[in-house]
């Protein structure tokens, strides 16, 4: 398994955007479109071995194009633990 450079939630958010993804059928390409970045950056963020990650305008634009609310992307719950 590659090691990840990402905080728990962090890679929640990126599990949760590659689901999303893939349910709609959409390539890196597509989200790149949505986000007005390149695709290669979609590729960073998608790969472990990249510090790439969503930052919060980017979780605003894909629920506002999505449908959903920002929360969506985000667990229930912490991932810090008491």
């Amino acid at each position: 398994m590659e090691k990840s450079f990402l905080t728990e939630i962090e890679q929640y958010v990126v599990d949760f955007v590659l689901k999303l993804r893939i349910e709609k059928e959409l390539d890196q390409a597509d989200i790149a479109s949505i986000l007005d970045v390149k695709q290669p950056f979609i590729a960073g963020i998608e790969s472990r071995k990249s510090r790439a990650k969503y930052n919060l305008n980017h979780i605003d634009k894909l629920a506002d194009h999505f449908g959903l609310s920002p929360k969506d992307f985000l667990p229930e719950k912490s991932f810090t633990k008491l």
